[in-house]
């Protein structure tokens, strides 16, 4: 029998990542961009969609639907108050032993809304994957102020 050795890359054990923007929507069209781009609307890398679904409940399921019965469990809905509030809690995309809290917080002033997001994460988590979550995670918050527009 051979023994294997495997090096592994520098982890950290949390991050946070918080964006807050003022779209200027009723804070009813940016909850609906919010669950579109949670949702069917979410990108990867590429731009093309990942087939994310969320069942919009507390308990609902959040998963990259591969057909054929595959796919990823992404995490769970940990609260929904619509159209306040989205709160998804699990693995996300990583395939790592991290809990994860992603948080859409949104208020209403005047027809314009203010989104807060909210990312964070604790466990083994490479130490370069917050830096390109921030710039995902902007990219996330800007479709969401598009898609309120339409």
């Amino acid at each position: 029998m051979t023994t294997q050795i495997t090096e592994t890359k520098p982890m950290s054990g949390e991050f946070t990542i918080e964006l807050e923007r003022l779209i200027d929507a009723p804070i009813g069209a940016v909850w609906e961009a919010v669950l579109t781009e949670v949702g069917p609307g979410f990108l990867g890398r590429d731009s093309t969609p990942l087939g994310l679904k969320l069942e919009t409940f507390p308990g609902g399921r959040w998963y990259r639907d591969l057909s054929n019965d595959t796919g990823h469990l992404w995490g769970h809905v940990q609260s929904i108050k619509p159209p306040a509030l989205l709160e998804l809690t699990g693995p996300l995309f990583m395939s790592l032993p991290v809990t994860n809290n992603v948080l859409y917080r949104l208020t209403e002033e005047g027809g314009k809304t203010t989104l807060r997001f909210v990312h964070s994460a604790f466990g083994p988590i490479p130490d370069d994957l917050p830096d390109g979550l921030r710039e995902g995670w902007g990219s996330h918050v800007d479709a969401i102020e598009r898609r309120s527009a339409r």
